[in-house]
């Protein structure tokens, strides 16, 4: 078993002040795209893989999933607004064998409700929108799992955390380089 970074007591302790609110799940994807200009969107946090490594799902037709197979570094903004603080996560998205990359995927696949399953059999994002186009409410367990449903594994380098409690706000940084040992910075 994996010893835990120090700061992801925090980071759970932080989610559950959030209760039932599906705020708790989303964060902010950066990315770069080919022409160099910064991307952010919002996905759903899906589960540690390891204590510093993270994953998420995308659909793989999607320009982010284009954009991290060009350049895999990324930055994760979890903004936790009844906890006040904010963690940014630094990292990169892994290249994983393609025997565990199918495995896990299936397993992923199979943690989701048939709704949840339902975003890898609409159209492509970011398609021009057709006349007649399905997009389906529910994938129950007999369809297959699609080619285009990715799993982004996030290996985190670095993680800050921005405490908007108390005056002055508090922050701090932890490397995976500097065995996760906690840094304070001026917020």
């Amino acid at each position: 078993m994996t010893t835990l970074p120090p700061w992801r007591p925090l980071l759970r302790g932080a989610r559950e002040r959030e209760g039932r609110s599906p705020a708790a799940r989303w964060l902010q994807l950066a990315t770069v795209a080919p022409d160099g200009t910064p991307r952010v969107r919002t996905l759903v946090f899906r589960g540690w893989a390891d204590g510093g490594v993270l994953d998420l799902l995308t659909d793989g037709r999607s320009a982010k999933a284009t954009e991290l197979r060009q350049q895999p570094a990324v930055e994760l903004c979890w903004l936790l607004p009844k906890a006040r603080c904010q963690f940014r996560l630094r990292g990169q998205q892994l290249a994983l064998p393609a025997g565990l990359e199918q495995q896990e995927r299936q397993r992923h696949w199979q943690n989701l409700t048939p709704s949840g399953r339902a975003l890898w059999g609409w159209p492509e994002p970011g398609a021009p929108m057709a006349a007649a186009v399905d997009f389906p409410t529910e994938l129950n367990d007999e369809f297959q799992l699609p080619e285009q449903f990715q799993l982004l594994r996030i290996t985190l380098e670095q993680v800050e955390l921005l405490e908007l409690r108390d005056h002055p706000h508090q922050r701090r940084r932890w490397r995976r380089a500097g065995g996760w040992s906690e840094e304070r910075l001026n917020p």
